[in-house]
């Protein structure tokens, strides 16, 4: 058993956790979806399928945070619209919001989730400090708030990594996000002035030895990720849209994701790179994509409860799909069988 957190919600520093997520079954949605898709009926579309289909686990996710991080000040829960029956909606620490009431309407109706996680900043009431989770990251175990900000600055877990290759190209994954922080940031001036933090060996041995090896090259190659939560200064998604707009507008304007859009990420790599962060280690958390290699860790994971925070990210390589889904369950609903206060 875990012992309870002692550590108390300051209410001067609110921290607050947003969460996106559509139902794939909701046939209106669907509707519309197919309405702007002009790659429906493409399986290897980034806008297939598997990115909808539902696990049914979201009631965990509410449950792990209630239990594990009962000092989060709101539960933002972004939605297009529909909402889980099970949901109880009068909870005083939920609030949901509609695409419609935070993303500008020039950007709507939207199916990209870079463009819904572009816009988090215009949520009525978030907080300064948010932490923001896609639908398949799960609190595992009792955090805190120090492991998310402390003193004001987010904590992650910084390296340099090689996933851009050209100054002026967009590269590979993340590449568009990797021109923005080069067009703004000196890297060896960013490291050598935070280096305390980027060789701290918090962020893993081998993450610092990247970092070692990478710091003569001339720019950001690209940055350590972890397909997990991210922890974000609202200030900064201010900033990165007042220097950036007309990628970011770019990027908005997009019904469905697309290559070479930003996302997300160019907050993380910004704050990273302006050294507005705190080290936090890597094994905090862990991303499983769910295939034939990963899916017996993963479960174990769960059922040892391993890791603060992990991911269970489906794809295109997940096998077996609903008997893998009933599994992944009946494990959650061991660490956590009673029924949140978010729930009816």
């Amino acid at each position: 058993m875990f012992k309870k957190n002692k550590k108390k919600f300051d209410p001067a520093k609110p921290i607050d956790f947003v969460l996106i997520w559509v139902d794939g079954n909701d046939p209106e949605w669907r509707k519309e979806k197919d309405k702007h898709d002009p790659n429906v009926n493409e399986e290897n579309s980034s806008n297939s399928e598997v990115r909808y289909r539902d696990w049914d686990n979201l009631q965990y996710w509410f449950r792990g945070v209630e239990k594990y991080a009962p000092w989060v000040n709101k539960i933002h829960f972004v939605t297009w619209g529909h909402l889980p029956p099970w949901l109880d909606t009068t909870n005083p620490k939920l609030n949901i919001v509609k695409h419609s009431e935070f993303i500008p309407a020039e950007y709507l109706p939207t199916f990209s989730s870079h463009t819904i996680e572009l816009n988090l900043h215009r949520i009525e009431g978030l907080a300064e400090q948010f932490v923001y989770f896609n639908d398949d990251i799960f609190l595992n175990k009792p955090v805190s708030p120090e492991d998310f900000f402390k003193d004001g600055l987010p904590c992650e877990t910084a390296a340099l990594d090689c996933i851009f290759f050209g100054k002026d190209s967009a590269g590979f994954f993340h590449g568009a996000d990797i021109i923005v922080i080069n067009s703004h940031f000196n890297k060896k001036e960013a490291i050598k002035k935070n280096w305390k933090k980027w060789l701290s060996f918090k962020n893993g041995r081998g993450n610092v030895l990247k970092t070692v090896m990478l710091y003569y090259w001339p720019w950001f190659p690209g940055m350590f990720y972890q397909h997990v939560s991210s922890s974000y200064l609202k200030s900064t998604y201010e900033t990165v849209w007042n220097e950036e707009y007309e990628i970011l507008n770019e990027t908005c304007t997009h019904k469905f994701r697309q290559m070479g859009d930003v996302n997300q990420w160019v907050m993380k790599f910004w704050q990273l790179a302006d050294g507005k962060f705190n080290v936090r280690p890597r094994d905090f958390a862990r991303c499983y994509h769910v295939k034939k290699s990963t899916y017996r860790s993963m479960l174990r994971d769960l059922r040892e409860q391993q890791h603060a925070m992990i991911c269970i990210n489906d794809n295109a390589q997940t096998f077996d799909f609903e008997e893998k889904k009933e599994e992944v369950i009946a494990l959650m609903d061991a660490n956590l069988p009673e029924k949140s206060s978010f729930e009816k």
